[in-house]
């Protein structure tokens, strides 16, 4: 297929990346990013589920990386793709695939920016324990429809060797104006659960995943940072930082099941893979006070 060897930099010719996923979050962030990194790039024009339209992006722009940021989480969440079915298949499962097939035909590494709410606390990762689910850890969640397809893919996308993936979780970026951002989400929400989990600062790791694709890594990465923080944890910083009148209400899972149609992941994932390729890596609190609140601090009046 004469794939890169993981690992390797291609010297030969300079980047260019292909992103799916412009209208999105990450797809609008990695614009920016590699505006600002000289890196010459092109959103996609054509839809994941048309393989010709694939073919014809690759052919015009002929990049050295492909991203895809693109896919269907629900609007205003998850619960959407629950009454959604077929409109989340067709994107999440048909286009992930045949965008993955597309680039492997071409001898081209995909980085995908997947989902680590595949797995939730069990036995032999209980809550607290700091025994997080490893890259090679089969699925465990499947509460939600959504999860339930990412799982599937993950799985497939095992099989192709050319395809980064690069689990999310409760992704955070210091635009706290963002309704996307897990930050803004709870410090609107009436009632929070209060629940440890792994989580992914965008800020410290989409330039990671840039660095990863000039490395032609490959495989699966819990792409989160090190250790784990609680809702709590985070509305406390909030209020320390940002606001210091902020109040908030819990409750307990039980009652939060009453307000959602499907459940939620909770998890602990181990980031000593990525924490190995790149140890500059700063654990979550850490990197939630450098790139998200202190940045913040002084636009809030403090």
């Amino acid at each position: 297929m004469g794939f890169p060897a993981n690992g390797a930099s291609v010297t030969d010719k300079p980047f260019k990346f292909l992103i799916y996923g412009r209208t999105g979050w990450i797809g609008g962030l990695l614009g920016k990013l590699c505006k600002e990194q000289g890196i010459d790039f092109a959103y996609s024009s054509g839809r994941l589920e048309n393989r010709l339209s694939l073919e014809a992006d690759v052919a015009a722009v002929k990049p050295s990386h492909v991203f895809n940021a693109a896919g269907v989480t629900g609007r205003p969440n998850v619960d959407w793709c629950e009454s959604h079915k077929v409109e989340t298949i067709r994107t999440n499962v048909v286009g992930t695939l045949t965008l993955a097939d597309v680039c492997r035909e071409k001898g081209l590494v995909l980085i995908n920016y997947a989902t680590g709410c595949i797995f939730e606390y069990d036995s032999g990762h209980p809550i607290g324990s700091g025994i997080g689910f490893k890259e090679e850890d089969t699925p465990n969640f499947v509460g939600s429809f959504y999860s339930k397809t990412k799982a599937m893919v993950e799985e497939l996308l095992k099989n192709y060797e050319n395809v980064c993936t690069l689990r999310v979780r409760m992704p955070i970026s210091s635009d706290l104006s963002n309704p996307r951002n897990f930050i803004t989400k709870i410090t609107r929400y009436e009632k929070v659960v209060n629940i440890p989990n792994s989580m992914t600062i965008l800020d410290e790791l989409l330039p990671i995943s840039i660095e990863m694709a000039k490395r032609n890594l490959t495989g699966i990465w819990n792409f989160t940072n090190p250790g784990v923080v609680s809702h709590n944890d985070i509305l406390e910083m909030y209020r320390e930082y940002i606001n210091p009148n902020f109040t908030w209400k819990n409750f307990t899972l039980e009652e939060q099941a009453k307000v959602i149609i499907a459940p939620r992941s909770n998890n602990e994932l181990e980031a000593t893979k990525l924490k190995q390729e790149f140890p500059e890596l700063l654990s979550i609190k850490e990197s939630l006070i450098k790139y998200v609140f202190k940045p913040n601090q002084k636009t809030a009046g403090a």
